[in-house]
């Protein structure tokens, strides 16, 4: 579902692994403190806009701009979305890559100037790293400016100071990321899924949990399941994971909502417990409108798609801030 490569960066990091989007049009860019451990990414649609809609989950969200994708608004397409950390804070991150793109001209145009549509999300990840520092109007213009088809994942941009698996509290949870998953079919349509993972709940896939909440010599898992099974008190901090659908199909705002709400299926079949009253889940949906295809079957690569893309988040993570992640345990059972 995507390819992947590594390499070395020093301005940005050691090692970065990279995801390639090959929805026609569509760009990523990051930027991020690998000190304060946070960051921001933007996802660019194509000059004239993408539709799109939304659909928030979690009971905690923080946005910017999610009224105006209700069908019955007056603007039909927006310019970019904006998944950043930093918790409400991060929500500057925004104005700058409405700096940024208005400088291309990209806008709705309004007399003389374009005003960009920017829509955005952020996530909790002040409890790790310095609660002081957050995506600000600079990083945000970075992270625009540095959009291209091919961006790093695991602990940059939004995904910098994730985690997840925070029932027992967060000095007992792991670390996690951002991850990228996308399909393409014979016909032309694609339909991808970028992802940061900053859950309350653990990440599984089938029988296994990948990461989650640790006993307390961090040395296994603490099943999220069973807590919630017998009627743990939870610690569950602030949490919320963020995440985008790009597709070249020809879907109205509606359409793009429904698609949305599919995709929040793939959190569940990833995440568990999900949408709680702690998180603040969000999923967008940005559609150029190139290609025919029926909404059911954009929603349900959308589900598989945000489905992987959330692994991939936990699989791409590296420890930091003092908190082990996936690639830690993998290593400890290698050397065994």
């Amino acid at each position: 579902t995507f390819p992947t490569r590594r390499s070395s960066d020093l301005k940005r990091g050691s090692i970065m692994e990279y995801r390639k989007t090959h929805v026609p049009g569509f760009t990523i860019g990051t930027a991020e403190d690998r000190e304060g451990l946070t960051g921001v990414t933007v996802i660019l649609a194509p000059k004239d806009g993408a539709s799109a809609g939304v659909d928030v989950r979690g009971c905690a969200p923080g946005t910017r701009e999610t009224d105006l994708l209700s069908p019955e608004k007056t603007v039909q397409k927006i310019h970019a979305v904006v998944l950043s950390g930093g918790s409400a804070f991060g929500l500057e991150a925004d104005s700058g890559v409405m700096n940024y793109l208005a400088k291309q001209g990209a806008g709705f145009p309004v007399g003389d100037i374009t005003v960009p549509i920017v829509c955005g999300a952020v996530l909790f990840d002040l409890s790790i790293g310095s609660s002081h520092a957050h995506p600000d109007i600079q990083m945000g213009h970075l992270a625009a400016s540095r959009a291209s088809d091919t961006f790093p994942v695991g602990c940059y941009g939004a995904g910098t100071g994730a985690s997840v698996g925070k029932l027992r509290g967060f000095a007992h949870a792991m670390k996690s990321g951002a991850g990228y998953a996308e399909f393409g079919l014979p016909g032309g349509l694609y339909v991808g899924a970028y992802m940061a993972v900053n859950a309350c709940g653990e990440i599984y896939e089938g029988d296994h949990i990948l990461a989650g909440a640790l006993s307390d010599d961090d040395s296994h898992f603490i099943s999220s399941h069973e807590l919630m099974m017998k009627g743990f008190q939870r610690h569950m901090g602030t949490n919320t994971s963020i995440g985008c659908v790009m597709t070249n199909a020809r879907l109205t705002k509606a359409e793009c909502k429904a698609v949305s709400g599919m995709a929040h299926d793939g959190y569940a079949r990833a995440i568990r417990p999900v949408h709680t009253t702690m998180d603040g889940d969000t999923v967008f949906t940005m559609a150029s409108g190139e290609v025919e295809a029926p909404v059911d079957t954009v929603g349900y690569l959308a589900e598989e798609a945000i489905r992987l893309a959330i692994l991939d988040a936990v699989r791409s993570a590296e420890s930091m801030g003092g908190r082990p992640a996936f690639s830690d345990r993998v290593k400890k059972l290698s050397e065994k």
